[in-house]
C-alpha cells in the first residue's frame, strides 16, 4: 500500500514539471482511490511501467487541447499529432523520473508508451490513486498503480 508520503512525491512531481516548463503552476487536487469502473478517461495517456522494489504503472491522462497548449507554451508554432504524442510521453517520463530520484535506483522506469482516443486506466493492482491536476484551464490526471 502506498503511504501518504509516497503519494506526496508524485504530487510534487506534477507541480515541479509544470513550473519548469511554463509560466503557470499546476493546481493539484486531492488524491483519491479509484476503482476500474471509476477510472478517469482522456484523449491521450502516457504509461510508464515500474519495476524493481515497486511494481506497477504510472499513467498521465490529458486532453488534446491541454497538450497543444503545453506545446505552444514550449515554443512550438506548428503542433502536429506526433508532437502531441511525444509531449504526453515526456510528461509521464519526467514526472516518473523525478519520483525515481526520490525513491532511489531500485525504482526502475520504462520508456513511455502512449495510448490515444478516449482511453482510461486499467486497474492492475489492489489500489490505484488518481491525482487530479489543473494547468491553466485544463484538467488532467496522474494515476499511480504500484504494489
Amino acid at each position: 500500500m502506498m503511504t501518504e508520503n509516497e503519494v506526496q512525491v508524485f504530487i510534487d512531481g506534477i507541480k515541479h514539471y509544470f513550473m519548469s516548463v511554463s509560466d503557470s503552476k499546476a493546481e493539484v487536487g486531492t488524491p483519491y482511490l479509484i476503482d476500474v469502473k471509476d477510472s478517469p478517461v482522456s484523449d491521450y495517456m502516457g504509461v510508464i511501467e515500474v519495476t524493481g522494489v515497486r511494481k506497477g504503472k504510472v499513467y498521465v491522462l490529458a486532453a488534446r487541447a491541454m497538450l497543444r497548449h503545453l506545446l505552444m507554451s514550449l515554443g512550438e508554432n506548428y503542433v502536429t499529432p506526433e508532437l502531441i504524442v511525444d509531449i504526453v510521453g515526456e510528461v509521464a517520463n519526467t514526472i516518473s523520473g523525478n519520483v525515481r530520484e526520490q525513491f532511489g535506483s531500485q525504482f526502475v522506469i520504462s520508456v513511455p508508451t502512449i495510448k490515444e482516443g478516449g482511453v482510461g486506466v486499467i486497474k492492475e493492482t489492489e489500489q490505484a490513486f488518481s491525482v487530479p491536476f489543473r494547468w491553466k484551464s485544463y484538467t488532467g490526471h496522474l494515476v499511480v498503480c504500484l504494489q
